[in-house]
């Protein structure tokens, strides 16, 4: 995929924490492409963020300029205000998913991202196309361990 991406993505738990999963949609031109995964025991935050990361790192080309539309304010808020970026200075103490917060900037720092957030099931054909891959995702047989989870984790490493 090369020029302008559009990546759209989802997260969802049954539970919350819960077996979940997460859906992605790359388009580009006429390029399109859909990922997705379930995992035994997750929560929905985690689910919405790995979906972004999960898309931003099957990008071919570094540098690339993406338009990620999410409905998740936890993902959006997080990065547009620059939440992370204090997180990350203070190495994520007391915040949840530092594992995948870390995975995150070091994708997102090989391209030019622009978050939009979205509204959920607002009939945005892609948007609802992630909700069903993710929802699909968590229905899944021999779900793998989300091996980040931790109930417990309060982000204090």
């Amino acid at each position: 995929m090369s020029g302008k991406i559009s990546l759209y993505t989802d997260g969802a738990a049954r539970g919350n924490p819960g077996p979940g999963g997460y859906g992605v949609v790359l388009l580009s031109g006429k390029l399109r492409k859909e990922l997705s995964q379930g995992y035994k025991k997750t929560t929905n935050n985690r689910m919405e963020l790995l979906a972004v990361i999960v898309g931003l790192e099957a990008l071919k080309i570094e540098n690339s300029v993406v338009n990620v539309y999410t409905d998740s304010k936890y993902v959006a808020d997080a990065v547009e205000k620059g939440w992370v970026f204090g997180w990350e200075k203070k190495g994520f103490k007391k915040k949840k998913n530092p594992d995948l917060w870390r995975r995150f900037l070091k994708i997102f720092r090989k391209h030019q991202v622009k978050f939009t957030w979205i509204k959920g099931h607002a009939n945005i054909p892609e948007n609802e196309r992630c909700d069903r891959l993710a929802v699909e995702a968590s229905f899944g047989n021999n779900l793998p361990d989300d091996t980040g989870y931790n109930p417990e984790d309060t982000g204090l490493f």
